[in-house]
This record gives C-alpha cells, sequence and structure tokens, in this order.
C-alpha cells in the first residue's frame, strides 16, 4: 500500500512544552518537512536561542547547538564558516532576535552568511511572562504596558523583515503567517526558498512568520487568530521585502 501520509522524520515524536493554541508546533513541522523534502537531514544543524524555542533541541531530530540569549546568529556564523557543507539555520522569537540579538542578526545579515534564520514574531515575550517586545504594537497591552504600549515612551514597533531588507548582504527576506492553511502553504514554500538559497549558497536569508500567543495576549486560540488578522498583519504587511535570489537551481 502507498504510503499518502506521515510524520516528518526530521521532526521527533515527542511532547512539547509549548502552550495550547501556540504555534511554534505548525512552523516546527514546516521546517522538518523542508528538510524532509531537501534530503539534508544528515547535515543539518540548528541554533536555537533563550525564550520560547530553548527546548527545539528536543524536537528537531537534526543536530542542535543551545546560544546563549540573541546569539544564535554568531553560534551559526562558527558552525557555517567551519563546516561549510552543513545546513543551518537559527530559530529566533521577537524577543530575542528584536531586542538582545538585533546587533547579532544585523551583522549576520550584513555580511551575507550563508544560513537561514526563521524569526517567529509573536509581538510579545513569551517565555518570560508576557512582558512587551520591541515588536509590541502601539496600544497593544503587556505585563509591562497595562496601559498599552505609549508610543511616546516606549517608541515604536521594529518592522525587522524591513529593516534588514536594506542591508546589501541579505539575499532573501519574506514574512509570512500560519493563521489560515493558504498562509501555512505559502509559509512552507518561504522556508523552502530559503533553505534552498543556502544550498545553492546564495547569502542569507531570512522568514519571519506571524505568530499567536493565547496564553500571554489573554485570548483563546480563536480570537488569537482574528487578533493577528486585524492587527498584526496591517502593520506587519506579508509578502517578499527582498529577494535578488532569482530561480534556484
Amino acid at each position: 500500500m502507498a504510503i499518502v501520509f506521515q510524520p516528518p522524520i526530521s521532526l521527533l515524536d515527542v511532547p512539547t512544552h509549548y502552550c495550547p493554541g501556540c504555534t511554534h508546533g505548525v512552523i516546527h513541522r514546516l521546517i522538518a518537512e523542508v528538510i524532509d523534502e531537501l534530503g539534508v537531514l544528515d547535515k543539518t544543524i540548528g541554533v536555537a536561542p533563550v525564550g520560547c524555542s530553548v527546548l527545539a533541541y528536543d524536537y528537531f531530530a537534526c543536530d542542535m547547538f543551545q546560544a546563549a540569549h540573541g546569539r544564535a546568529p554568531a553560534v551559526a556564523t562558527g558552525i557555517k564558516r567551519s563546516h561549510p557543507d552543513s545546513v543551518v539555520f537559527t530559530y529566533q522569537g521577537d524577543g530575542d532576535l528584536a531586542a538582545i540579538g538585533t546587533a547579532e542578526i544585523v551583522h549576520a545579515a550584513t555580511r551575507g552568511e550563508n544560513i537561514v534564520t526563521i524569526f517567529v514574531n509573536n509581538c510579545i515575550y513569551g517565555m518570560t511572562g508576557g512582558q512587551m517586545a520591541p515588536t509590541t504594537l502601539p496600544g497593544q497591552i503587556t505585563e509591562t504596558s497595562p496601559y498599552g504600549r505609549d508610543v511616546k515612551t516606549a517608541g515604536y514597533p521594529i518592522r525587522v523583515s524591513e529593516m534588514i531588507s536594506t542591508l546589501d548582504g541579505a539575499c532573501y527576506v519574506e514574512r509570512v503567517s500560519v493563521d489560515s492553511v493558504p498562509n501555512v502553504i505559502k509559509a512552507k514554500k518561504a522556508i523552502k526558498r530559503a533553505f534552498e538559497n543556502q544550498i545553492a549558497g546564495k547569502g542569507f536569508s531570512m522568514v519571519e512568520v506571524l505568530s499567536i500567543c493565547p496564553t500571554n495576549w489573554g485570548l483563546s486560540t480563536e480570537e488569537s487568530f482574528k487578533w493577528l488578522k486585524d492587527n498584526m498583519i496591517p502593520y506587519y504587511p506579508l509578502g517578499v521585502k527582498k529577494d535578488t535570489t532569482g530561480e534556484v537551481k
């Protein structure tokens, strides 16, 4: 009998620590499916820093490194340069990449490091209890902005993909979402494109994935998806922000 469906071998069959309704699991699966389809499990190395992704090494079947908070791009740079035939990716949240790790991601991108960064943006610090993040929207209520983010004192949210797309070393930057089946399909396509870019030696690729955090948003999963569509996507428009690669051979 022909096999029409099976779990990705690049994702371990274990329970995760993620909160109910969290879409990290969806994103993990997309990455694993891409690794399977490209046949690169035996040479893939992932890097996860501190944040909700801190235990990612328990979930992926590839080799994984644990980096200090915000330092995943630096660790990935060292891995890729010392093992250039490896396929190296970082998996980072907005509290990590867009705060303490801003310098790391900017310089990895501007150097054109031949790695992939998966950037999960849920507009809040997840693991540490729901504080305001660099991506928290104006007026959004968090544990440290109980009256909503005030741009007069806290500044404006950082549109990371737009910022990285201005750097000459970045070859491919796209923002996607996992709030619906059509968007999940697009997200996988973007992730696969990023991995293909690395395999082809194209340079630095980043895929930003808009995600939900029902626990810290104080919403149900259904309400969270609606909040993402109504609030996040207008501020963080989906789509390719930069692509200098042409067709991947």
